[in-house]
């Protein structure tokens, strides 16, 4: 059962590969705006898996963020994401990026309980 207060974190090193250079969100070797926010969907994503019912899982629906500093290549960046509503099937999340104790970023996410097989027959 999904509950308020569940929590994650989810870690990544910054790579080339996630630089917005490369990612096309900007032209500087920095972490990219797009994969600090995908860090903060994978945190989510993973503070509720192991507490949905049989066959289902959650997909985004909505993230709001602030990024605030650069990161550069080779820093360690974590994101956090806590259980604040739950509504239903609909979930919502506070969410924020660090590195070390500096405050890289900070938000909202939404995610939707969603049953695999059913979400995946509409494609």
């Amino acid at each position: 059962m999904v509950e308020v207060g569940l929590r994650h974190t989810s870690e990544l090193t910054v790579t080339e590969a996630v630089t917005a250079e490369r990612m096309g969100s900007g032209d500087m070797p920095v972490l990219a705006t797009p994969a600090m926010m995908a860090l903060m969907e994978n945190a989510a994503m993973l503070a509720v898996a192991n507490h949905l019912p049989e066959g289902c899982t959650t997909v985004g629906g909505h993230i709001s963020s602030s990024h605030l500093r650069p990161s550069k290549i080779g820093d360690v960046v974590r994101a956090e994401a806590e259980v604040t509503r739950v509504e239903g099937r609909k979930i919502e999340f506070k969410v924020a990026a660090y590195s070390g104790n500096v405050v890289l970023g900070e938000g909202t996410h939404l995610r939707f309980i969603v049953d695999r097989e059913k979400f995946l027959s509409k494609l």
